[in-house]
């Protein structure tokens, strides 16, 4: 009698060992009963099924990182490009993605890889480097579309890399460092204009004050004096030539002057007060 009660004991035991499902926090557990599922979803903790007569499936409702392998394609403007992305998704209904699809995940990947080569035959190859916001959001809906009927969610698809041809990135690399030639270029044309302006305004405000030229040239004795080892020269003084400038021109001194040797001047003025003298005689 003891020995049928173990055993009976260690049936019950094992049997209910071989019922208990436990569903973790994140998952959802579905019962098919004679392969019929049954309504309820089990949510987490413990859960009982019938041995041989129930069979539970469980479903992750995780967001899923799934990388997308590298597409080759053709952009609209003939340029071989090789692209891949990743896509972020869970599962928002676990009956459809139980009941629905046979492998959600595969279906998902299946959908992502033709969408990326649609995306890369639609696009050209400046937006695929620098509009990838708007693919971004383009492959999304894209995904999303079919994936509803699956009880999957697409969070969100990122482009991560975009790989050209050596000989167009060579050809890219010229095309950037021509661009930076002729901004370097734009930048130093206007810098010298704006200081050929400057100078202009300087010189006008100058002209107009003398004294302001005469300190200009002052300070500029005084810097060059003040490094070492230098020799200065230094121009005429401004007074002379303005006293040069206030001397008569050829064609206002008198002619007997000009055909006069340097002899007869002199002489001339020595005679000058002697006739004086006898005139005042």
């Amino acid at each position: 009698m003891a020995l049928m009660l173990t055993i009976l004991l260690i049936i019950a035991v094992a049997g209910l060992v071989s019922s208990t499902r436990i569903i973790r926090q994140y998952e959802r557990g579905l019962i098919f009963r004679f392969g019929r599922l049954r309504p309820a979803t089990r949510g987490p903790g413990l859960a009982l099924i019938v041995p041989g007569i129930d069979r539970m499936q469980k479903v992750n409702l995780q967001i899923i990182t799934m990388p997308v392998p590298a597409q080759d394609g053709i952009t609209r403007d003939n340029v071989t490009v090789k692209v891949d992305a990743v896509v972020y998704f869970r599962v928002i209904d676990p009956v459809r993605a139980a009941v629905s699809v046979q492998d959600y995940m595969f279906a998902v990947l299946q959908v992502a890889q033709t969408s990326l080569r649609s995306i890369i035959g639609k696009s050209d190859l400046d937006e695929l480097l620098t509009n990838r916001e708007r693919l971004n959001q383009g492959l999304e809906l894209m995904i999303d579309s079919p994936a509803v009927d699956w009880g999957v969610h697409i969070d969100r698809v990122e482009i991560k890399d975009v790989s050209l041809p050596e000989s167009m990135k060579r050809s890219m690399s010229r095309q950037a460092e021509a661009e930076r030639e002729r901004r370097a270029r734009v930048i130093t044309a206007d810098g010298e204009l704006q200081a050929s302006r400057k100078l202009a305004d300087a010189a006008a405000t100058m002209g107009q004050t003398p004294t302001a030229l005469q300190l200009r040239l002052l300070e500029t004795v005084v810097e060059v004096a003040a490094e070492k080892n230098s020799t200065v020269v230094l121009p005429f003084p401004v007074e002379l030539l303005r006293f040069l400038e206030r001397q008569p021109e050829p064609a206002q001194i008198p002619a007997e002057l000009l055909q006069a040797g340097p002899h007869d001047h002199l002489h001339h003025r020595s005679q000058e007060p002697a006739g004086r003298a006898g005139t005042r005689g």
